[in-house]
């Protein structure tokens, strides 16, 4: 096997392999060198990393070499992530994460650090990014929910794409019991994949899974192997959307996504959960927690056009002074929530069905991510009137005060 040579031996169980001491030897040739490649380049990456705090700035150094100094307002902080990968915590070390505004490139992170010095360390940034002086005490916590891991395991279970690749899996296997036909392994190992993606690995990152509010915004807490505590401080989510899958709708579950300014690509995407499933009380007291003064249910939703091909006539748009709700989705429903101060702008489009039946849909656009908020199928006059006021409560909710949350604790 992998190129090494093996010694075989008869017996009377049959052939049996059994490794040489030239595979020992082999092994332990390629194995040591790598293994101090590995140690070489953690150990250079740390020395390479030298950051601190210079007033209201994170100052970074990277490089031995070459150095790189790079000066970031704490203003800017979108988020601070406490990560303890499985390798890390047998050695009671932790990263900090730095989420900033800017996109791809906006990610520091801060490794090998001792837990209670990240701990330390993120508490120290939080405070200094709400205009606090660096030494405040960390805030305390208020609980808001724990995901009981029998809820989340279900909530997996209990989707209609889940079920069905369930059903798939089942069938190829049966098949393949009774017939003995090896070539459904080509459908039942790939079906077998597709369960693992959509049930064991959420399952591994989101298990333990609890929410907490604070002083300085919301912290999450959640994973088996690597555990991870997320923090946002106020004013950082952009959008929110609660999700309602056919079968959690008749057990009252939901599960809350967010769009949050600074997180990209593959980071938007793994930190977009909010909360994974919870009672649909608990999924609308953190919108409420999220954008304060909110009560979505309270917002009257006018249907999409009559004129439109419509299955589920739950879908609508409506709006107050704090938010612009929009209702949408079958079997599937999701109920997207944007502040009328976090909307960066206002549009309308019509496609060339829409224009034939004289609708158009109307965007209020956050920045990029998981969450976007649209009205579908207006009538184009009434499409046209979404669009202005729309605007205007922007402009005065930002006016106001609503669209800066930097230094929020002054």
């Amino acid at each position: 096997m992998l190129g090494f040579p093996l010694l075989l031996t008869q017996t009377e169980d049959g052939i049996t392999l059994a490794l040489t001491p030239e595979v020992i030897l082999r092994f332990i040739i390629v194995s040591i060198p790598m293994g101090l490649i590995a140690v070489g380049s953690g150990l250079w990456t740390w020395l390479a990393l030298r950051f601190r705090i210079d007033n209201d700035d994170l100052v970074v150094e990277t490089g031995i070499l070459r150095k790189n100094k790079r000066r970031i307002p704490l203003s800017r902080i979108q988020a601070i992530d406490l990560v303890r990968p499985l390798v890390t915590r047998v050695f009671a070390l932790a990263e900090v994460r730095v989420e900033l505004a800017g996109g791809e490139q906006s990610e520091i992170a801060l490794r090998y650090l001792g837990r209670h010095s990240a701990q330390q360390l993120r508490a120290e940034l939080l405070a200094r990014a709400a205009g606090l002086p660096g030494h405040t005490p960390e805030a305390p916590e208020r609980h808001v929910w724990r995901v009981p891991f029998g809820a989340l395991f279900g909530s997996l279970l209990g989707r209609l794409p889940v079920l069905g690749t369930g059903l798939l899996f089942l069938a190829s296997l049966i098949f393949l019991v009774m017939y003995a036909e090896g070539g459904m392994l080509a459908v039942t190992i790939p079906v077998l994949l597709g369960l693992i993606r959509a049930v064991i690995a959420p399952l591994v990152m989101y298990a333990n899974f609890t929410v907490a509010m604070s002083p300085d915004g919301i912290r999450l807490r959640y994973g088996l192997l690597e555990t991870r505590m997320q923090t946002l401080p106020p004013g950082r989510v952009q959008a929110v959307s609660i999700v309602e899958p056919l079968i959690w709708r008749s057990l009252g579950w939901a599960r809350v996504e967010v769009t949050v300014a600074g997180y990209a690509g593959e980071r938007q995407a793994l930190s977009s959960t909010l909360l994974p499933v919870a009672p649909r009380h608990v999924a609308m007291h953190m919108v409420s927690q999220v954008f304060p003064g909110t009560n979505v249910d309270a917002v009257s939703l006018v249907p999409a056009s009559s004129k439109a091909v419509a299955i589920d006539r739950a879908d609508g748009a409506g709006t107050d002074d704090v938010v612009f709700v929009t209702r949408h989705g079958w079997p599937c429903r999701r109920t997207d929530v944007i502040a009328h101060a976090r909307a960066q702008s206002v549009r309308l489009t019509v496609n060339p069905f829409q224009r034939l039946l004289g609708l158009a849909t109307v965007h209020v656009d956050a920045p990029p991510g998981p969450v976007q908020v649209a009205a579908t199928d207006r009538e184009l006059g009434e499409a046209r009137a979404i669009v202005e006021s729309t605007a205007r409560r922007a402009l005065a909710a930002r006016r106001a005060g609503g669209g800066d949350p930097t230094h929020w604790a002054r």
